[in-house]
């Protein structure tokens, strides 16, 4: 049980990496856009975030708390990446705004995942 706990939090890591890394290559290239790889990134760590908040296989409390924050700040980059994404795909623009929240909230939680 604990192997399976621990491919999950690879698959975490690894949805975390696909969103803030699709993220910085876009900021790096400076193109103000969403893309499809951000999206897929966002549910992956979503998808495994969720099967991790569950008290499965674990001998210690859950910080619901945390995890609670956690999914709210997941929820608002879903909701920017979707408003965003169809904004773009309509007129071809993307708020600069929208885009840099997207960076900056994702980083922020994974530094709520590692400091708290």
């Amino acid at each position: 049980m604990e192997i399976l706990r621990h491919v999950v939090v690879l698959l975490h890591l690894v949805g975390f990496a696909i969103l803030f890394g699709a993220w910085v290559a876009e900021a790096v290239s400076r193109r103000i856009r969403f893309t499809r790889v951000m999206d897929w990134g966002l549910a992956l760590a979503g998808l495994a975030g969720l099967i991790l908040a569950a008290p499965w296989g674990i001998e210690y409390e859950l910080n619901y708390v945390k995890l609670g924050i956690k999914l709210g700040i997941l929820v608002v980059i879903g909701a920017l990446l979707g408003i965003g994404s169809a904004r773009q795909r309509r007129t071809g623009s993307l708020p600069s705004a929208m885009f840099w929240l997207v960076g900056i909230l994702t980083l922020t939680n994974a530094a709520i995942a590692v400091l708290w």
